[in-house]
């Protein structure tokens, strides 16, 4: 099963998402593919939150900043994986070089295509982006091609995942399929 969740920043999806991934495994080999590469304090701070979210879950932490479809030189096909976060890894790709002054602009399909191989390959795969559309502001040329790029990953991923699911303060709605 693949689902994808989206939603706001601190509205419960990674809390979630590690439950429906818990559940999908169903005692099976579970891993976290951590995408967030730590960039200030705030970073860190919220890398070790969510490690403590997560003890005792029986995950394996799978860091994959970059070149997400990798995570299979390292981990079996037939697990469970928590890719938290789409957002992080595009930021990543984007910008590999943090000295970096434009955009990569082949990010976005790069990353399209490493996250619908681990659709296509795992045995159950959970995605978790953040929903940044619903304001009417129009931001800089960096913020608006990033918001564009991820557009078009969270299109992707919601027409390759059986189960679609937006986290509203808290609060689950389905678009597509059904819960686990």
């Amino acid at each position: 099963m693949t689902i994808f969740i989206s939603g706001g920043n601190k509205n419960g999806k990674s809390g979630y998402a590690q439950d429906a991934a818990v559940k999908l495994a169903g005692g099976g080999k579970l891993y976290y593919v951590a995408t967030m590469i730590p960039y200030d304090d705030e970073d860190r701070t919220r890398i070790e939150r969510h490690i403590e979210n997560r003890a005792g879950m029986g995950f394996e932490t799978l860091e994959a900043g970059r070149d997400i479809q990798k995570v299979f030189d390292s981990a079996d096909e037939s697990g469970t994986f928590l890719v938290d976060s789409t957002t992080a890894l595009l930021l990543n790709e984007m910008f590999p070089n943090s000295h970096s002054e434009k955009a990569d602009e082949n990010a976005a399909q790069r990353c399209i295509s490493g996250l619908l191989e681990i659709a296509r390959r795992a045995k159950n795969a959970v995605f978790v982006s953040d929903y940044i559309y619903s304001d009417a502001a129009r931001y800089d040329e960096f913020t608006e091609e990033y918001r564009k790029s991820l557009a078009s990953i969270d299109r992707a991923l919601a027409q390759a995942c059986d189960t679609v699911i937006e986290v509203c303060a808290g609060n689950l709605i389905v678009h597509k399929g059904q819960l686990p």
